[in-house]
């Protein structure tokens, strides 16, 4: 706290104005381009492995259900459609295919959108997923089952 002739105030207050004063100088830097974030996201993923566990509303007292998802590209297509060239694993599945997504952006963070999308040999799926430093969270559909899913991105080491 700060004592002065207006009583107390907390310092928080100055530190804002601070702040607000370095961001419209563009002192506090500038946010990354749509461009770069892109090919992060598309980096980050290719040649990745997602790793984690799922869950089913109503279920929630079974164990944790692991998923795998073993991403070989991500390639931009047009505006917020992408290709997710992945095999999917879970349960007795295995699968590998071209996954058609819409890829909005909240703000520097990814979110990965599948509505009603047939997914050869597994049915038709919904999701939102959205990826954070080495993460993955979101929800899924399929048919009348829904859950959630979560769990880390892991680079695969290059293959020599």
């Amino acid at each position: 706290m700060v004592f002065g002739k207006a009583g107390i105030r907390p310092a928080g207050c100055l530190a804002a104005s601070v702040l607000a004063i370095l961001q419209l100088s563009g002192c506090a830097g500038q946010p990354p381009s749509q461009e770069a974030l892109e090919s992060e996201f598309e980096e980050s993923l290719t040649g990745a492995v997602l790793e984690g566990s799922f869950t089913i509303n109503g279920r929630e007292s079974e164990a944790l259900r692991t998923e795998r998802y073993e991403i070989n590209s991500v390639t931009k297509i047009a505006g917020s459609l992408w290709t997710i060239n992945t095999r999917i694993q879970y349960g007795s599945r295995d699968v590998t295919v071209p996954v058609p997504v819409t890829v909005e952006w909240a703000g520097d963070t990814p979110v990965v959108s599948l509505t009603d999308t047939a997914i050869p040999g597994l049915g038709t799926f919904s999701a939102r997923v959205l990826f954070y430093r080495g993460q993955y969270a979101g929800t899924w559909s399929h048919g009348d089952t829904i859950g959630n899913q979560f769990g880390r991105i892991i680079k695969k080491p290059p293959e020599s």
